[in-house]
C-alpha cells in the first residue's frame, strides 16, 4: 500500500516536472528581425523593433539580423528563416511575382504583409570635386549602386534606365553597402553613391561631414517615366551638411513583411506593438516619423497576414484609406 502511494506521488511529481519544463518552450516565440546593413535605416529600426517586441510581445525572444536588405530578407522569409523583415515595395512585388532578373528564382508565395512603413528616398550623392551635378554627368564616372540585387540596386537600375543610362555608360560600377561606399568616396576611389534609404541616413551624414558633397536631382519627369511604385519626392534643404536647397528625387514605400507560417497571435501582437510604440521607433531614426496608421495598407503588393489584418480591422483601417 505504502509503495503504491509512493509510486503515485513520484509519478505525479515527474509529470509536474515535465509540465514545468515544457512551459518555457511553449511560451517562447522566436522573432528574428531581418534588417539591412548596419549603416542604413533598416538596422537601427530593427534594433528598436526588437526592444519593442521584448517589452510588448509576451513570451517572445527577439533577435536582429543584419542582411543585404530587401531581396535577401524576402528570400529568408520564404525559407522560414525570419519572422519579420524590411523590404522595398518594388522588391516585394518582384519577389511575389518570382522575377528572376531581380534575383528571385521562383515566386515567393509564403510572403504575407504586415504594414507599409516609411518611404525610401533615392539619394544620389557625389563628391563636389567629381564635377557631377546631374544624372547625365554620371557618364564615365565611378558609382556605387548598393549590394548586388539588393533593393537599392534594383532602384539604381530603374532610375538610370529612366534617365536613358545603363551601367555600361558608367566608368566603374561598385556593388557595395552604404558604409563601404562612403569610405571609398572619402578616399577618392568613388565619385558617387546611390543610396535608397530614409532621409538623414547615417552613411550620407558621415560623408557630408567629411567632404563637400552634391545631392543630385532626379527630375519629376524621369520619376514619371519610371512609373509605379516610384513617386516624386523632395529631399528638404539642410537634410545633409552643405545641402542648402531642396532637391527633387524619387521615393518608393517600404514595408514590413512576414510569412504564412508565423502564428496569427504573434503577428497581431507585433503589429499592435509597432503602432503603440511609434515614438520609440522615431527616436531610433527620424525616418520612422513617416509611419502612419492610416496608410498602413497603402499599396501592399502581397496578401496581408491574418494577424496583422485583425489589428487593422480593429482600428478601422482599410486599403486605400
Amino acid at each position: 500500500m505504502h509503495r503504491s502511494i509512493m509510486r503515485r506521488l513520484m509519478g505525479a511529481a515527474t509529470a509536474l516536472a515535465l509540465a514545468g519544463a515544457s512551459v518555457p518552450a511553449q511560451a517562447q516565440d522566436f522573432i528574428n528581425v531581418l534588417t539591412g546593413g548596419t549603416s542604413g535605416v533598416y538596422y537601427p529600426l530593427g534594433v528598436a523593433l526588437s526592444k519593442v517586441f521584448t517589452e510588448k510581445v509576451q513570451g517572445s525572444r527577439p533577435s536582429v539580423q543584419a542582411t543585404k536588405a530587401s531581396v535577401e530578407n524576402l528570400t529568408l522569409l520564404q525559407q522560414g528563416k525570419g519572422e519579420i523583415g524590411f523590404t522595398l515595395g518594388d522588391s516585394l512585388a518582384m519577389g511575389w511575382a518570382g522575377d528572376e532578373e531581380a534575383g528571385f528564382k521562383s515566386k515567393l508565395d509564403k510572403l504575407r504583409g504586415v504594414t507599409a512603413i516609411y518611404p525610401n528616398y533615392i539619394q544620389i550623392v557625389a563628391t563636389k570635386e567629381s564635377g557631377i551635378k546631374s544624372l547625365a554627368d554620371l557618364k564615365g564616372k565611378r558609382l556605387s549602386v548598393g549590394a548586388p540585387k539588393s533593393g537599392t540596386e534594383l532602384n539604381a537600375r530603374a532610375i538610370l534606365q529612366g534617365a536613358g543610362l545603363s551601367y555600361k555608360d558608367l566608368g566603374k560600377v561598385e556593388y557595395l553597402p552604404f558604409g563601404e561606399s562612403v569610405e571609398l568616396m572619402k578616399n577618392r576611389q568613388l565619385d558617387a553613391t546611390l543610396q535608397s534609404a530614409g532621409l538623414g541616413v547615417s552613411s550620407i551624414r558621415d560623408l557630408a561631414t567629411s567632404v563637400p558633397i552634391v545631392v543630385v536631382e532626379i527630375p519629376t519627369d524621369i520619376v514619371t517615366k519610371v512609373g509605379t511604385p516610384y513617386i516624386a519626392a523632395t529631399i528638404p534643404a539642410g537634410t545633409y551638411e552643405g545641402q542648402t536647397a531642396p532637391v527633387p528625387t524619387a521615393a518608393v514605400v517600404n514595408y514590413l513583411v512576414t510569412h504564412s507560417g508565423v502564428k496569427d497571435e504573434t503577428v497581431y501582437q507585433m503589429t499592435k506593438a509597432i503602432y503603440e510604440s511609434l515614438p520609440d521607433l522615431a527616436a531610433a531614426h527620424a525616418a520612422a516619423k513617416d509611419i502612419k496608421l492610416e496608410s498602413a495598407l497603402s499599396g501592399m503588393p502581397v496578401p496581408m497576414h491574418p494577424g496583422a489584418q485583425r489589428y487593422f480591422d480593429e482600428k478601422g483601417v482599410k486599403k486605400g484609406s
